[in-house]
């Protein structure tokens, strides 16, 4: 049976486990959590209407898309994954910004170099975005420079948020064992909890690749490990 419900509470402590709903609730012998990380969001003025159509947060998903090709571009970050993201990008745009509020890189030392020494990449610093330009799809992007309160309007055709992703397990604090940044953590080589019977798949705990081929396969991982705890 397939249900479609939004969980509001969990309770793991005891079995069989307990669910939640805004419809009710229900018992389980095993659970597989996949309730993935959502993407931090800049909550700009233009971004609802132009989420999708030149705005991502994610750049290996949709920087290879034909409208991207042989355009300017935008990351926005400061720590490895902009600088991976921004990399990432100068295969497919003409030219990468990115834009970040200070005026030095957060991210290693080895990324710092390979973004700096990149003829394609161009640093924005003490920069921040104010808004997205266009009408129906992303043409340019309004930043701000935070010492000076400049604001310049860029011509690009696209612009990646890499600031982080928030996993959603707020549901499941203090019942189950999460890392500091709130994924769940998982044995090594498994996608089992701290919980017996309890799995987590997908990018709820995996901070790292954030695909959703790599998330299938977890998923499929975490469905044969609960089948054979099941059967024990």
């Amino acid at each position: 049976r397939i249900k479609t419900e939004t969980v509001t509470k969990v309770d793991i402590h005891s079995k069989p486990f307990k669910i939640f709903t805004d419809n009710g609730s229900f018992e389980t012998k095993a659970l597989i959590i996949a309730t993935g990380a959502t993407a931090k969001r800049m909550r700009v003025p233009s971004e609802e209407k132009l989420w999708n159509n030149g705005m991502s947060a994610c750049a290996v998903c949709d920087g290879a898309l034909p409208f991207f090709r042989n355009q300017p571009l935008m990351v926005i970050g400061g720590g490895d994954t902009a600088c991976e993201e921004a990399s990432y990008l100068t295969k497919f745009g003409s030219k990468v910004y990115l834009v970040h509020r200070r005026d030095q890189l957060r991210a290693s030392k080895i990324m710092q170099e390979r973004v700096l020494k990149n003829p394609k990449i161009e640093m924005v610093w003490d920069s921040e975005l104010v808004d997205a330009i266009g009408d129906q799809f992303v043409t340019g992007a309004k930043v701000q420079n935070v010492k000076t309160k400049k604001e310049t309007d860029l011509q690009v055709a696209g612009i990646f948020y890499a600031i982080g992703h928030t996993p959603n397990t707020s549901v499941f604090k203090s019942q189950i064992d999460l890392a500091e940044s709130g994924y769940i953590n998982v044995k090594t080589g498994t996608q089992e909890t701290n919980i017996e019977g309890v799995f987590a798949a997908g990018d709820v705990h995996d901070h790292k690749y954030r695909q959703a081929i790599t998330a299938a396969g977890s998923g499929c991982a975490a469905a044969l490990e609960a089948e054979r705890w099941l059967a024990e």
